[in-house]
């Protein structure tokens, strides 16, 4: 896997776009990240749930690691892209988007007034 393959594989999910925060890609998916990849696109990250994280780190170890501190705590995995294959990634990917599609959009921010 490549960074170009873990973007056309987020992309392909219904509704994704890809940003961009921090100085670097994020796909998004009813306003809210579901995935990212690191600058140096050698590294794919996807937002799931803790039991998932876990699920899929035990299967592939060597794939899946927990980002540091509580992201990785609340569910944050990153996914080594060189040694991963497409369908654990596209697998975790659909994990990540499904969960964000199920929330409401996030709320707009107030406007402030002076």
């Amino acid at each position: 896997m490549t960074g170009d393959d873990f973007r056309r594989l987020a992309l392909d999910l219904h509704g994704a776009v890809e940003g961009a925060h921090m100085g670097h890609p994020d796909f998004r998916a009813n306003g809210r990240i579901f995935a990212s990849l690191t600058t140096a696109e050698d590294w794919g990250v996807v937002m799931i749930s803790p039991d998932e994280q876990r699920a899929l780190i035990d299967s592939e170890p060597d794939v899946f690691v927990p980002a540091a501190g509580a992201w990785g705590r609340q569910g944050c995995t990153k996914v080594w892209l060189s040694a991963a294959k497409k369908a654990e990634v596209r697998g975790a990917l659909t994990l990540a988007w499904e969960r964000i599609v199920a929330l409401p959009p996030p709320r707009k921010p107030r406007s402030k007034k002076r």
